[in-house]
């Protein structure tokens, strides 16, 4: 599954991904991250990971990415991917799936190192916005 987005596409996901990657900030963990995504209006939006010397406020690069897409206007994150310091692809942790449910939804696809997939398939029974509903 590719998600609908052509070969092409994804490349350019990874080149922006990769870029980002060159720009983080991880001087104590010394393991560069970034990631880029698609908006639903066609924009690429990209982060990378900012760690500080509290070590448990480091930003990861999912929370630059969500960053960027508001700053730049908002929107859904359709396609997404995030590299390690060889431009490998990553899965996101925990919190970061999280962030990307609330931007993307369980249909963001991921690639993933076993491939691509949706984000309901990584985050199955995803707590979001809609248990939230008053």
């Amino acid at each position: 599954m590719t998600g609908a987005l052509a070969e092409d596409g994804w490349e350019a996901l990874r080149v922006a991904a990769r870029a980002a990657m060159t720009r983080a900030y991880a001087p104590y963990s010394g393991y560069p991250v970034g990631a880029a995504a698609l908006v639903d209006d066609g924009r690429t939006v990209s982060g990378c990971n900012v760690e500080n010397a509290s070590f448990g406020l480091a930003l990861c690069a999912e929370c630059g990415l969500v960053s960027a897409l508001q700053a730049s206007g908002g929107g859904r994150l359709t396609h997404f991917v995030c590299v390690d310091g060889r431009g490998e692809p990553l899965v996101p942790c925990g919190r970061c799936r999280q962030l990307l449910y609330e931007f993307g939804g369980p249909g963001l696809v991921l690639e993933t190192p076993a491939g691509f997939i949706t984000l309901a398939e990584m985050l199955p029974q995803a707590f979001g916005p809609d248990h939230l509903v008053k």
